[in-house]
């Protein structure tokens, strides 16, 4: 129980589908007194809500403290994939590492055998292929599966989501009859340890480095003038290049190796096709022949038309009908049948 009105509907209805219920809130990061208008999620206040919300409705409350698993397997893996010139997303390191992992395994230390979560999301079996499947959420506005897209079968028998057949304006309309603290609290929308949004000055805090400037190049490969650090950066960025063209410019490509970035126009963030890694697959066992699907690359993004090609390697080759914009090493690449998630990995190249 993060402490919000999601995570606390879900309490709340699983309460009236007869089952005995514990709420556990992770405590992942020490923000210290971020105030109440901050966004993000894990913060003394959010703590606070999430007891009251389990003393209302008369459940047991217990706080984990999970901040070094959280710090190892979410911030490290955040602060080495910008280092490598990635743009890293920590949401599906904590679901995939934290909530799904760690935190599913101490699930029996208060005699559990579930978990659940406030994700908008649904867990169906299929009888015809054995397999358990994650699907979207009814509520196309609020769906999260692309950032469960790692969660395995032995996972996934064990997680329910009961907001996957609600809207938004359904699950506050429960917490308000409940009357639930939370009812009307906003959305977390903030990465919780970087809640002002300033990775690079996060970044540089942690390490203790500051980051190091380099070349800007153009599409030619030609130096056109010095970056302030690979962490100030990301694909598809067009704000604080400190160029005048023309022509709006972004960043295209960022080579850790070399530790350059490079700049070019609106045509240049277009690409067709990427590769993937670290693959993982729910709705089938691997990928043997190419698959037809609509992929996404980033949280938010509609489905476009591809096609998968399997590699020896594993690494998986997503070709897309139509030249996709600001494909980002590091994002996560999802992929869909209707409504079904297919699997998903990690944007390689």
């Amino acid at each position: 129980m993060s402490g919000g009105v999601d995570s606390s509907a879900s309490a709340l209805l699983l309460l009236e589908q007869g089952y005995d219920v514990a709420g556990v809130t992770m405590a992942l990061y020490d923000q210290g007194d971020l105030g109440k208008s901050t966004r993000s999620c894990c913060s003394a206040d959010d703590i606070s809500d999430a007891r009251s919300v389990c003393s209302r409705l008369g459940i047991e409350h217990y706080v984990f403290n999970m901040g070094d698993t959280f710090h190892r397997q979410v911030i490290d893996r955040f602060i080495a994939g910008y280092a490598c010139g990635q743009t890293p997303n920590p949401c599906i390191d904590c679901n995939r590492y934290v909530k799904f992992d760690a935190l599913l395994r101490r699930a029996g230390d208060v005699g559990c055998w579930r978990i659940a979560t406030g994700h908008y999301a649904r867990i169906e079996y299929d009888h015809a292929c054995e397999r358990i499947l994650l699907k979207t959420a009814c509520d196309q506005h609020k769906d999260q599966s692309y950032v469960l897209y790692s969660m395995t079968q032995q996972q996934l028998a064990r997680v329910k989501f009961p907001l996957g057949e609600l809207t938004k304006q359904q699950t506050r309309a429960l917490a308000e009859r409940a009357s639930l603290r939370n009812a009307d609290k906003p959305d977390s929308q903030d990465i919780c340890f970087v809640p002002d949004g300033d990775y690079a000055a996060f970044i540089q805090r942690t390490t203790g480095n500051p980051p190091e400037p380099g070349a800007f190049l153009d599409a030619e490969g030609n130096c056109i003038g010095t970056h302030r650090g690979l962490v100030h950066y990301t694909v598809g960025q067009r704000k604080g290049l400190g160029f005048a063209f023309p022509e709006p410019h972004y960043v295209c490509a960022k080579d850790a190796a070399h530790n350059t970035v490079t700049i070019g126009t609106k045509e240049a963030l277009f690409s067709r096709r990427l590769t993937a890694e670290d693959c993982n697959w729910i709705a089938v066992e691997q990928l043997t022949r190419p698959m037809r699907v609509q992929a996404k690359i980033r949280y938010g993004q509609e489905g476009q038309p591809a096609m998968l090609f399997p590699s020896e390697t594993g690494r998986v080759i997503v070709e897309f009908d139509q030249p996709q914009r600001a494909i980002s090493p590091g994002q996560a690449t999802v992929w869909y049948d209707g409504d079904v998630v297919i699997g998903g990995g990690t944007i390689a190249f």
